[in-house]
């Protein structure tokens, strides 16, 4: 009996570890993007998202915080956000953080003021509280800032690729390009003249002292042909 139910729970962890894993990398993903859509570092945006609930929507915290950036409700309802769905918590989150950012002008500080709120970074004259879970929350997320400097994340790889590819302006069509071509490298042909050599139009018999004289009349004939070229 112990052994199926072992059994039983081996075989359910190997089923639904991959889900977990896909769910990770999506979420991962999606926050290396807005991040960088924001403005905002995405070593960061990963380093908070994985202290704060490791990448778990699902995470509740004991001071009613929730999902992936571990947003208390009335800050999101502030903010405009709705922190129960996953894609608006991952926004929410990434903008308070820029929000304490742009406040105090120091990473340390707004993660500082993200854990423990902006009043009681003021309070202790702009420096980290004295409270021991914000110091451990800033370090922790410290060490995991550097980490992922060092050693890109393949989300953040990804994004910015992804990023890059939508900024790059669609190809010509190929009908249009080569004509675009033909117009920039083939130079317009000048028209070319062919003068015909006037044929004698007509003979004349004069007659000067009993002696007849044939004069050709040489006048040129007006026979021009203008051959021009066109570039297609």
């Amino acid at each position: 009996m112990r052994k199926l139910l072992l059994f039983t729970i081996v075989l359910v962890t190997l089923c639904f570890a991959p889900a977990n894993a896909a769910d990770i990398n999506s979420i991962k993903a999606n926050i290396a993007k807005h991040a960088i859509e924001m403005g905002v570092d995405p070593a960061i945006a990963l380093s908070i998202a994985r202290t704060e609930s490791g990448f778990n929507h699902n995470a509740r915290s004991r001071h009613g915080a929730v999902g992936v950036f571990q947003l208390m409700p009335s800050t999101a309802r502030r903010m405009g956000i709705n922190p129960y769905s996953l894609n608006e918590n991952i926004k929410g989150g990434i903008m308070y953080y820029k929000s304490m950012y742009k406040m105090f002008g120091s990473v340390e500080l707004a993660l500082a003021a993200y854990n423990a709120g902006p009043g009681n970074v003021k309070r202790y004259n702009n420096s980290i509280p004295p409270y021991a879970e914000t110091r451990r929350f800033v370090s922790k997320i410290m060490t995991d800032y550097h980490y992922y400097k060092k050693n890109s994340d393949p989300a953040i790889k990804a994004a910015k690729a992804s990023i890059a590819a939508a900024k790059k302006p669609a190809p010509a069509p190929a009908a249009t390009a080569a004509a675009t071509a033909a117009v920039n490298t083939t130079a317009p042909k000048v028209a070319e003249k062919k003068v015909i050599s006037p044929a004698p139009e007509l003979v004349k018999a004069v007659d000067v002292n009993a002696v007849k004289v044939e004069v050709i009349d040489e006048t040129p004939a007006d026979l021009e042909i203008e051959a021009t070229s066109l570039a297609i």
